[in-house]
């Protein structure tokens, strides 16, 4: 792959991450969608793009590699699903920005703690890193008038978590090892596996629902443009791009999404979120940039 190529790829990725951040927040700011149905209808039109793009790889290849029936797993799909969910009931009550922080900065917290559990050690600069990233978290979420609600960061916090566990299982290393020769097909599988568990909470919270049309095309263009497409233009780069390297330009997405929420939703930057940006983006670099010695 040429490096041009790669770079547009990368960034389309980025601005398809912070997208989701930006659709997801305007859709349940204005009251246009109710958070499970927004998660329902990500997950449902997701997968119908990554099986149309699916479909398009293999009518290129002539079908020459055979991909699995029902890709992907049950777990993976879960976590997938957790992480979806908790997405969009935290955006209920927090800002693009704040709510991408948060998000990018547990999973990347998350990646890192499954290193060290794997037997990783890291130097004295990167736990000085990891230090100020968790002290940005904390900074971010203590009560205060700029806080966003507690519930909201327990929620965000918890998408980030299943988000880096989802990575983990569908990464080149993964938590089983080998990578998968189908990430597409892995991943259009997993959003299937994870429609009928997004569908259960719509039906359990059936008497809370309400949508309009505006709100409807929100999520639709979450789940088939800026989560289908976005994955699908990820896994398309991911392969050509080192680890610590694919780990370290997410956490440019956070400012993507700030500056999108300020220009496109009104939304404003408090010294708050810019000094915890800092410490939890800078201390996440730290740890990224350095590197991990083997135990």
């Amino acid at each position: 792959m040429h490096k041009a190529e790669k770079l547009s790829l990368i960034a389309l990725a980025l601005l398809a991450f912070a997208g989701n951040s930006l659709l997801c927040r305007v859709a349940l700011k204005g009251g246009a969608i109710d958070a499970a149905s927004f998660t329902s209808v990500r997950l449902v039109s997701g997968a119908m793009l990554l099986f149309a793009v699916l479909a398009w790889q293999q009518g290129r290849r002539g079908q020459s590699q055979a991909t699995p029936r029902l890709p992907g797993d049950n777990r993976s799909a879960m976590a997938l699903f957790v992480y979806a969910s908790a997405f969009s009931w935290a955006y209920l009550s927090m800002s693009a920005a704040t709510g991408a922080l948060l998000l990018f900065g547990a999973v990347q917290v998350t990646m890192i703690a499954f290193g060290l559990f794997r037997g990783e050690r890291l130097l004295a600069l990167q736990w000085a890193g990891l230090l100020l990233a968790v002290a940005g978290v904390i900074w971010l979420v203590l009560p205060g008038l700029a806080a966003p609600p507690l519930l909201a960061c327990v929620a965000m916090l918890l998408a980030g978590i299943a988000w880096g566990v989802y990575s983990l299982r569908g990464g080149r290393k993964g938590l089983k090892g080998a990578p998968s020769p189908h990430p597409t097909a892995v991943t259009a599988g997993n959003f299937l596996r994870a429609i009928p568990l997004a569908l259960g909470v719509s039906l359990i919270t059936w008497t809370q629902q309400h949508w309009s049309v505006q709100g409807l095309l929100y999520a639709l263009a979450s789940g088939a443009l800026t989560s289908g497409l976005g994955y699908a233009i990820w896994y398309r780069v991911l392969p050509y791009l080192p680890a610590t390297h694919a780990a370290t330009v997410q956490l440019g997405v956070p400012a993507l999404a700030a500056f999108g929420g300020m220009v496109l939703l009104g939304e404003s930057m408090t010294w708050t979120l810019a000094g915890a940006s800092a410490a939890i983006l800078g201390g996440i670099a730290l740890v990224m940039w350095g590197r991990a010695t083997p135990g």
